[in-house]
């Protein structure tokens, strides 16, 4: 379907608007002179994607997001009016287009993609310099076209594998600590919540984002994600969210002098459940000690089947959260834990969403150690951090062409810059294929050495179809035992963490 938004749609516009969902402009404009640049004879090309560097401490990725993009690229996509409509347009801009070629495609193949993709399963996790996914033309006119799809493939595979990584390994580091001071990683799904549709740049990029982040958490006010994982997925509902106030809906009470009445509003208009509430519009101190903790204390203990959540939302988090739970335990008292740290009680919780980013969590719940206050007092909301505040280069994504099949010959196709620094910059040759020697260790061979060996690179996409559809759940389970089975290979010295 043809998707036009804009103001020069009508009869007596000067110009015409553009297709926004037209393939052959979905590309980088140089693409479109690749095909007069391969060697004559060339009849297939190879390329594979893969993560380069590690992002600090996360030496690993999460596979997610391709699906996506392959639901966009099924069916008939190459059709006469797209040929039509960029032809013009391209020329335009300083290109010449394979007009005749992309005409074959629409009459040969209907308009489908001669294409082949196999890929890891979604929800895998992998070391670095891992092939992640393998795409070759099928039919042999069309070499060119592995190539041409990269700017779309790519951009399929790294935004939401990013997400989707930095969430695991920030839920992770969470559990892990509230072993510590908890005793147990109960509710951990729920403590990181994603607050970041409004930092995106998009709606399609909160939508892809949000879904990444849910591979890992339940937590999210992205409704876009929640969207985007039942019409890829097939997830019926992949995260919750709870009643929240914001500072508007906190000062239009008569400003200071009405916080205490919205204050009370929030718990008479949700009483039951758990409710959240932003507390420092102006004095948050006294909001926890005066308000909560004195005049609404006996309606904060009354909550039936869940408890406030308070939100601080300024100053430095590392010294103003451990102040506020201390605030709060005053008032409303804690326990210890089985490992010796304080838990508030049950009726009442803090959440931070201001500043917070994967290593400010790390700081956060040191400070908070530091105390000895549990993790389990704390949630967390990440906006820009989760969503936003990361590119291509935070693993190094790349997509590379590795193998060229000129004159019936399959022949390496590889770079190895003398100025690369460490040798980031050089790809794989070869066609490339992964294999499993064992859980939690993924190994890219050449393909010709594969032997009887399981590629668990499998097929995805074919001749314009979507032959395999990973279900949401399945992705979150295999995210979930894959990354424990790393970590244990990590931990008896079996993971390298590059092959």
């Amino acid at each position: 379907m043809s998707y036009k938004p804009g103001f020069f749609n009508g009869p007596d516009a000067v110009v015409s608007a553009i297709d926004l969902n037209n393939l052959l402009l979905d590309t980088d404009s140089y693409k479109h002179s690749h095909y007069r640049q391969y060697k004559p004879g060339t009849q297939f090309v190879s390329s594979y994607v893969e993560a380069r560097t590690a992002n600090g401490a996360i030496d690993y990725t999460v596979f997610f997001g391709l699906q996506i993009e392959l639901a966009k690229l099924q069916g008939e996509v190459v059709t006469e009016q797209a040929i039509a409509e960029a032809t013009p347009f391209l020329r335009a801009h300083g290109l010449e287009p394979a007009v005749d070629a992309w005409r074959r495609i629409q009459t040969r193949h209907n308009g489908r993609l001669p294409v082949q993709i196999d890929a890891l399963p979604e929800g895998t996790v992998t070391g670095l310099r891992t092939a992640l996914m393998r795409i070759t033309n099928t039919d042999p006119e069309f070499y060119w076209l592995p190539t041409f799809l990269e700017t779309r493939l790519l951009r399929s595979i790294w935004y939401p594998s990013t997400v989707a990584t930095n969430s695991l390994s920030t839920l992770r580091e969470i559990a892990r600590r509230m072993q510590i001071t908890d005793g147990n990683a109960d509710g951990v799904e729920l403590k990181l919540h994603d607050f970041g549709a409004r930092g995106t740049t998009s709606f399609e990029a909160a939508g892809i984002g949000g879904c990444a982040h849910l591979v890992a958490s339940r937590g999210t006010d992205t409704i876009s994600g929640l969207v985007y994982a039942r019409n890829f997925y097939g997830a019926d509902m992949a995260g919750y969210s709870i009643p929240a106030s914001e500072h508007s809906t906190m000062t239009s009470w008569g400003g200071e002098a009405g916080e205490l009445d919205a204050m009370a509003n929030m718990l008479q208009q949700f009483p039951d459940g758990v409710v959240a509430c932003v507390s420092d519009s102006y004095d948050l101190f006294r909001a926890l000690g005066d308000y909560w903790g004195d005049t609404l204390k006996e309606q904060v203990l009354a909550r039936k089947n869940g408890f406030l959540v308070v939100r601080p939302d300024s100053g430095n988090p590392c010294e103003i959260l451990p102040s506020a739970i201390e605030a709060l335990g005053e008032k409303f008292g804690f326990t210890e834990t089985s490992t010796g740290y304080r838990l508030l009680n049950d009726k009442i919780r803090v959440i931070q969403g201001d500043g917070v980013t994967p290593q400010s969590i790390i700081d956060i719940m040191q400070a908070l150690m530091n105390h000895k206050l549990a993790i389990g007092n704390v949630a967390f909301g990440m906006g820009a951090g989760l969503l936003q505040k990361l590119d291509r280069d935070t693993f190094g994504f790349a997509m590379k062409a590795s193998a060229v099949c000129i004159n019936d010959t399959w022949m390496d196709v590889f770079k190895a810059p003398a100025t690369s620094v460490a040798g980031l910059k050089a790809s794989r040759p070869g066609r490339l294929a992964v294999v499993k020697p064992e859980p939690g260790i993924y190994e890219t061979v050449r393909l010709e050495d594969l032997g009887s060996r399981q590629d668990q690179l499998e097929t995805v996409f074919k001749d314009g179809t979507v032959t395999r559809i990973h279900p949401f759940e399945e992705v979150r389970s295999r995210a979930s035992t894959e990354y424990d089975d790393m970590m244990n290979a990590k931990a008896q010295g079996r993971w390298s963490g590059t092959r």
